[in-house]
């Protein structure tokens, strides 16, 4: 583990300059800068200062964890679909109801819709990849098609609708997760 430079990051996500995190640790801003540049290496004490002053401990500093997945492929997702209303949904992500958001890949066949929310906190993103769509939010109704996007609070009941001829595809992301 390169100690000075994770210790660098830390401290720029603060938003604090050297000098003000040798302030914060009774430290020079020259000792910082050559513990940041791996020119000398801090006591456990004096690290144990720094990281708190950063808003972390030597645990947490420590601690290497695997890598999030960042890249998702056709085979990580997961489909449901309803024959009844016209509508296949993917979760792109798996198991995005655990982070701030959900993103969903919604096929709607010609005149089909997706099912209708009762009003929730957050917010709800979608940008039509293909064909055309109508969003639903109370009683009005909004038009969306390929290549435009859309976005709303969800304070209304809502749903999406496909009211053209063609299959429709929309990349949906609600927040916080709803799908």
């Amino acid at each position: 583990m390169d100690i000075g430079k994770k210790i660098k990051e830390l401290r720029m996500a603060k938003s604090l300059t050297q000098e003000e995190l040798a302030s914060r640790c009774d430290l020079s801003k020259g000792f910082i800068s050559q513990v940041e540049r791996d020119l000398t290496s801090p006591s456990i004490s004096t690290l144990v200062d720094i990281l708190e002053s950063l808003g972390t401990n030597l645990k947490d500093f420590f601690n290497e964890y695997e890598d999030e997945k960042i890249v998702f492929t056709s085979d990580d997702a997961f489909e449901t679909a309803d024959e009844e209303l016209g509508y296949i949904l993917e979760w792109i992500v798996p198991n995005a109801q655990k982070n701030d958001m959900e993103p969903i890949l919604l096929t709607l066949e010609p005149g089909g819709r997706y099912k209708e929310e009762e009003p929730h906190e957050g917010e709800e993103f979608g940008y039509v990849l293909s064909g055309n769509v109508e969003v639903h939010l109370g009683s009005r109704k909004h038009k969306a098609k390929k290549g435009e996007c859309f976005y709303y609070k969800a304070k209304a009941s809502h749903f999406i609708s496909n009211p053209g001829k063609v299959q429709a595809k929309v990349i949906w992301i609600s927040t916080p997760p709803y799908f």
